[in-house]
C-alpha cells in the first residue's frame, strides 16, 4: 500500500503535490474540529506528513501554506524580508538600484536559463542570419526551452510565435515596441506564423475604464503594432473581447486550463486576494490559451501539437510558468519563452514608466520638439556634478538612461562601443550623449508615425479577421 502511494506521489507535478498537501491539511483540521476518532485523525496526520516529505523531496522546499513551489511564484511576491530584493510581477516592477533589476538573480529565482553565447551562435547557424542586436546585447537575456524550438526547426518541424499587448492607453511608448520589433525579426528569420493577443478584457478588469474604451484602445494599439511592419499574410492580431466569442477551440483551452489551476495556486502565483473580482482570478487562463495551437484551428488546420514560442518581458513569465505546468496535463506541448529586460523610465531604471506621466518615456505620438525636451530635461544622467569632475572621472553608463536607450535603439555596435568608451573616459559629456539619443529617436519615432498613418481601419480589420495564414499544416 505504501509503495503504491509513493509511486502515485512520484507521478505528480510540484503544483499537484502542493495541492495534495493543502487538501490533506484541511482534512486533518476538519477531523479535529469534528472530534473524529483518534485513530482516524492519526491516519490523516500520517498521510499529511508523508505528503509533506514527498513535497520536500520533489521540490527541495519545505511546504508553506499559501506559497506554491518557488519556480511557480512571483519574485518575492511580498514575502521576502530582504530590503534589496527586486519586486517583479505582471503589474509592478520595483528596484532600489539605479542600474535596474538584477537579472542574474531573477534567472535563479524564476528558474529560467540564461541566453548564452552558445545559444546565440546556434540561432545564427539555424537561421543563417546575424543575431538581432537585442540578442547580442543581452536585451533578450533569458529563455525556457529555446533549444527545443531549435531542435524542432532543424528537423523541419513547425512552430509559431505568440506575443501580446495589454491596451491600457491610446498612445504607446517606445518601450512597448521592444517585444514587437524582436518578434518581427524572429518571424522573418524563421518564417513562421504569429498570433498577437490584445488583452482588452484584462485592462477592463484591472483599470478604471469602460469595456468600450478598453476595446477602442485595442484597435488603436493594433495600428501601432501593424506599423512595425508585420506581414498580414502571416500574422493574426486578435482582441479577447472579439475572438473569445467566435472560437470554440480557444474557449475549450481556457476551460481546460481553468480546471487544472486552483484558487490557491492563482493566489500564490499572482498575489490575488479574496476581495479581487472573479474576472481577475480567471484571466490567467485566457492569457495561457494562445500558447496552444488548437486555439487557432483556422491557422493550424486543427493540429494540436505545434510548439509555441513566446517573446515577452520577464514580468509576464508567471502566466507562462503556470501554463507550462498545466500543458502536459491537458495533452499540450509546453510553450517556450524568450524574456527581455525591462525598458527604463526616463527618470532612471529604478522608477516606473506610467502612461499617466507623459515625461516618464518617449511616446509614439511625441513631436521632435517634445522628444528633445524630454531627453534634455528628464533623462537621468550618469555624468558627474561638474564638467571638470566629468572630464577627470568619466560618466557611468550603467545608470545613464540616455546610454540605456541607445543600447535598445542604436543598431551600430561599433558606434555604441565608441560612445561608451568616450563617455566612460570623460571625453563625451552628458549633453553630447543626450544629443546622440535625440538624433536617434527623432527619426525613429517620425518614421513610425508615417507608417501608422498608412494603417487604415480596413487594414486593421484584415489583420484581426480569423482566417487561414500563408502556411500549410
Amino acid at each position: 500500500m505504501a509503495d503504491s502511494l509513493n509511486c502515485d506521489l512520484n507521478s505528480l507535478s510540484p503544483l499537484q503535490l502542493f495541492e495534495r498537501v493543502t487538501e490533506q491539511g484541511e482534512k486533518v483540521r476538519a477531523l479535529k474540529a469534528g472530534k473524529a476518532p483518534k485513530d482516524e485523525i492519526d491516519a490523516a496526520v500520517r498521510m499529511l506528513l508523508s505528503l509533506k516529505l514527498s513535497y520536500k523531496t520533489t521540490t527541495g522546499q519545505d511546504y508553506q501554506a499559501g506559497l506554491p513551489p518557488k519556480d511557480l511564484v512571483l519574485i518575492n511576491n511580498g514575502t521576502t524580508k530582504e530590503e534589496d530584493e527586486d519586486l517583479v510581477d505582471p503589474w509592478n516592477v520595483q528596484t532600489s538600484s539605479a542600474k535596474g533589476v538584477d537579472y542574474d538573480k531573477l534567472i535563479v529565482r524564476f528558474g529560467s536559463s540564461k541566453i548564452d553565447t552558445d545559444l546565440i551562435n546556434r540561432i545564427e547557424r539555424a537561421t543563417g542570419q546575424k543575431p538581432h542586436h537585442f540578442l547580442r546585447r543581452g536585451i533578450f537575456f533569458s529563455h525556457r526551452d529555446m533549444d527545443q524550438v531549435l531542435d524542432a526547426y532543424e528537423n523541419k518541424k513547425p512552430f509559431y510565435l505568440y506575443t501580446g499587448r495589454g491596451p491600457s492607453s491610446q498612445a504607446m511608448h517606445v518601450g512597448h515596441l521592444i517585444p514587437f520589433l524582436f518578434t518581427k525579426w524572429l518571424q522573418e528569420v524563421f518564417d513562421v506564423p504569429l498570433v498577437i493577443q490584445l488583452t482588452d478584457d484584462e485592462k477592463y478588469l484591472w483599470k478604471d475604464m469602460t469595456i468600450e474604451k478598453a476595446h477602442e484602445y485595442a484597435r488603436e494599439n493594433a495600428k501601432d503594432i501593424i506599423a512595425c511592419g508585420f506581414d498580414v499574410n502571416k500574422t493574426f492580431i486578435f482582441s479577447d473581447l472579439d475572438y473569445l466569442g467566435t472560437s470554440a477551440g480557444f474557449y475549450k483551452n481556457i476551460v481546460k486550463v481553468q480546471k487544472h489551476v486552483t484558487f490557491n495556486q492563482v493566489k500564490g502565483i499572482f498575489g490575488f486576494t479574496d476581495s479581487d473580482c472573479i474576472g481577475k482570478i480567471s484571466f490567467p487562463a485566457i492569457q495561457a490559451a494562445p500558447s496552444f495551437s488548437s486555439s487557432f484551428p483556422q491557422i493550424f488546420n486543427g493540429k494540436e501539437n505545434i510548439q509555441c514560442l513566446i517573446p515577452c518581458a520577464i514580468d509576464q513569465d508567471p502566466y507562462f510558468r503556470m501554463t507550462r505546468d498545466v500543458a502536459p496535463r491537458i495533452g499540450q506541448p509546453k510553450p517556450a519563452l524568450l524574456h527581455s529586460v525591462f525598458f527604463p523610465a526616463l527618470q532612471g531604471a529604478q522608477t516606473k514608466m506610467s502612461a499617466s506621466d507623459p515625461n516618464s518615456s518617449i511616446f509614439l505620438t511625441d513631436t521632435p520638439k517634445q522628444i528633445k525636451t524630454k531627453i534634455n530635461k528628464h533623462a537621468f544622467s550618469g555624468g558627474r556634478d561638474t564638467i571638470e569632475e566629468h572630464r577627470r572621472y568619466g560618466g557611468n553608463c550603467d545608470v545613464d538612461v540616455s546610454f540605456m536607450y541607445l543600447t535598445f535603439f542604436l543598431e551600430d555596435d561599433d558606434r555604441l562601443e565608441q560612445l561608451k568608451q568616450a563617455y566612460t573616459s570623460g571625453e563625451l559629456l552628458t549633453g553630447e550623449l543626450k544629443k546622440v539619443l535625440i538624433e536617434t529617436m527623432q527619426p525613429l519615432v517620425a518614421a513610425h508615425q508615417e507608417r501608422r498613418k498608412q494603417v487604415t481601419d480596413e487594414i486593421v480589420k484584415q489583420f484581426m479577421t480569423p482566417r487561414k495564414l500563408a502556411f500549410e499544416f
